[in-house]
């Protein structure tokens, strides 16, 4: 069973999950957008095993908390979608300097493609690359929940209008990595509420 505790982090509120599996207390996290205290706390207190850091793309304001975070939890490893390799490591592509007035950039301990698989204690995760909002964008699929980053919202989709973006792509990237999915498959977007994949189905006006 998977246990998912949700954290707003960074100047812009990105939505920072932290998801363990019950069974053996082995976690992972998702888009720390900034230093969280509570989010910290959470994990020490409950003696949860952080062993991976994933990000679902590279912009300033869902990676900026990675320094901090590999700080305070120095064995977990970084994971980073092949395809946004160069945007993490060049603070001029992922924006960090607007986000947070000074640079960021780091390499991933791990780059994974599309389709690829990690086990984190019982649970199996898949890594589906979702292009359009980022070229590396991707989201992170788990039993019935998927953490679509900024790929997918609340009746809503990520914004298009920034380099390497692509409209048509986010939308190709929804229709047949995203919509494909169970339509009671629970969505953990990066910003706004949870939903479902039948709800976004139904009532997303850009899809």
């Amino acid at each position: 069973m998977i246990i998912i505790k949700s954290f707003y982090t960074g100047p812009l509120s990105v939505n920072c999950y932290v998801a363990t599996d019950e069974a053996t207390k082995k976690t992972f996290m998702v888009d720390p957008g900034g230093h969280n205290v509570d989010m910290v706390n959470y994990i020490k207190n409950n003696h949860l095993d952080l062993e991976y850091i994933i990000l679902t793309h590279g912009h300033g304001d869902h990676m900026g908390g990675v320094p901090d975070m590999r700080k305070e939890f120095p064995k977990a490893k970084l994971i980073g979608c092949i395809h946004e390799k160069a945007m993490l490591e060049d603070p001029n592509l992922n924006m960090s300097n607007m986000v947070y007035g000074y640079p960021i950039a780091f390499s991933a301990d791990r780059y994974v493609t599309d389709g690829e698989t990690l086990k984190i204690g019982e649970l199996e995760l898949k890594f589906l690359h979702t292009p359009g909002h980022t070229p590396g964008g991707m989201c992170i699929l788990v039993g019935d929940t998927v953490f679509s980053g900024d790929t997918l919202f609340e009746q809503s989709i990520g914004r298009t209008d920034f380099p390497g973006s692509s409209f048509p792509a986010i939308i190709n990237s929804i229709r047949e990595k995203l919509f494909t999915l169970p339509d009671d498959t629970k969505v953990l977007p990066g910003h706004m509420s949870p939903t479902t994949i039948g709800f976004e189905k139904e009532n997303n006006p850009f899809v």
